[in-house]
């Protein structure tokens, strides 16, 4: 209990500095705001450290889909205490993780004004989604979306080499 709290004061502390130091500069060429590049990439370090922790037999995972699975099983688990409610794909490198009552946008639950400022709170999981990818050996595409607070989709792209 203790640590999830922790997590997530630690992550609102991340995404609130961040945002008092760029509140209005201009998105880059690709539309994204410079802070939300730093959060996804601050993600992406911490879920390639978490990979790299991983068991073994996890590290040998070869197939994307087993590899999703264990992500929205055990991964999840270990960072937010609870698992993805559902995984979805096309079977042709794309998938969805739906995860109807997000930790880190149950605080702002409450409210349809706080849904236009969900992005910056999903950047860094989608770069830990990422860097736990790379871990295991797959290059990945991840976005998030909100359609209705507290839930969430993650679509994970897995790229071809």
């Amino acid at each position: 209990m203790a640590d999830s709290v922790l997590f997530e004061f630690l992550h609102t502390e991340m995404v609130a500095e961040l945002w008092d130091h760029d509140p209005d500069s201009d998105p880059t060429p690709g539309g994204q705001k410079p802070s939300l590049s730093v959060l996804e990439g601050m993600g992406f370090r911490v879920g390639q450290a978490l990979g790299e922790r991983l068991p073994q037999d996890a590290l040998a995972l070869r197939e994307e889909l087993d590899a999703l699975k264990f992500l929205c099983k055990d991964l999840w688990v270990a960072v937010f205490q609870k698992q993805v409610d559902g995984l979805r794909t096309n079977h042709q490198g794309t998938y969805v993780l739906q995860d109807n009552s997000f930790p880190l946008l149950l605080p702002m639950a409450s409210g349809l004004q706080y849904q236009e400022e969900a992005a910056k709170f999903l950047a860094f999981p989608c770069g830990l989604l990422r860097g736990s990818l790379h871990t295991l050996g797959f290059r990945s595409l991840v976005t998030a979306s909100v359609a209705a607070l507290p839930a969430c989709k993650f679509q994970v792209m897995i790229q071809k080499p």
